[in-house]
């Protein structure tokens, strides 16, 4: 049975939702703080975490960042605060989805379902060329050991940013519309804001450029999408 680790400093709140995920077929731990979380998450190991962002001592954001070190389950914030940046910055640090207070139960189902979805067709088992290297110039991408290089350098990527990249690499010297993009990376099913991807990408070129503001390999082609090409070197191949 799926269990999903609730993280919530309200515990009506926590009592509710457990009572609507457990009708639904889902087993549930429930945290009040994040220290509590992370503590329960080594011992269970659950499928999905909701996670407040507004915890007392140890926020959400810091608790995300922990539960990343130990955790590979996605994570759902679950959020009073309306402040876009809130919800952004928890995607950018790997959160797979967010939904704000107040919310109905079916709402939180489907996002559950679907981030749950999601999670498993990205562990499924596929094909040696599926999990094969991508090298874009100096740009490689080990996609079984989820380890990207730039110039010989190691950079740190949270998952949704190795997925966007990988996807990106797959189709290198193409210009993907933002559509696509969305449909691969995040799902047919995900019905958050299209800024999420201009924010990953952004972050992105923190990480695989040596000037952001300057891109040599992620390029914008304003009003359909991006484009990743080779900066140290020429060609595409599947190693």
């Amino acid at each position: 049975m799926t269990t999903i680790l609730i993280v919530d400093d309200d515990q009506l709140m926590r009592r509710s939702v457990s009572i609507g995920l457990r009708d639904a077929g889902y087993s549930t731990e429930t945290a009040r703080s994040g220290e509590e979380a992370l503590s329960i998450a080594r011992a269970v190991q659950p499928q999905l975490v909701l996670l407040d962002i507004g915890l007392p001592g140890m926020d959400g954001l810091e608790t995300l960042r922990a539960l990343r070190q130990s955790l590979g389950a996605p994570v759902i914030f679950v959020t009073a605060r309306r402040r876009e940046l809130d919800e952004i910055v928890g995607l950018e640090l790997g959160a797979d989805d967010y939904v704000t207070k107040p919310f109905d139960i079916d709402v939180l189902l489907a996002r559950v379902r679907a981030v749950l979805r999601r999670a498993a067709a990205r562990v499924e088992p596929g094909s040696g060329a599926e999990m094969s290297n991508l090298v874009v110039g100096d740009l490689e991408l080990d996609r079984s050991a989820h380890q990207v290089t730039v110039g010989g350098r190691t950079v740190e990527l949270t998952p949704r940013e190795f997925q966007l990249l990988v996807y990106l690499a797959s189709r290198a010297g193409e210009v993907v519309p933002l559509d696509d993009i969305l449909k691969n990376v995040w799902g047919t099913d995900w019905i958050g804001e299209t800024q999420t991807v201009y924010v990953h990408v952004r972050w992105l070129r923190t990480k695989i450029e040596e000037d952001a503001a300057r891109p040599r390999r992620l390029h914008t082609v304003r009003g359909v999408g991006y484009r990743l090409t080779p900066a140290g070197q020429d060609g595409l191949h599947v190693a």
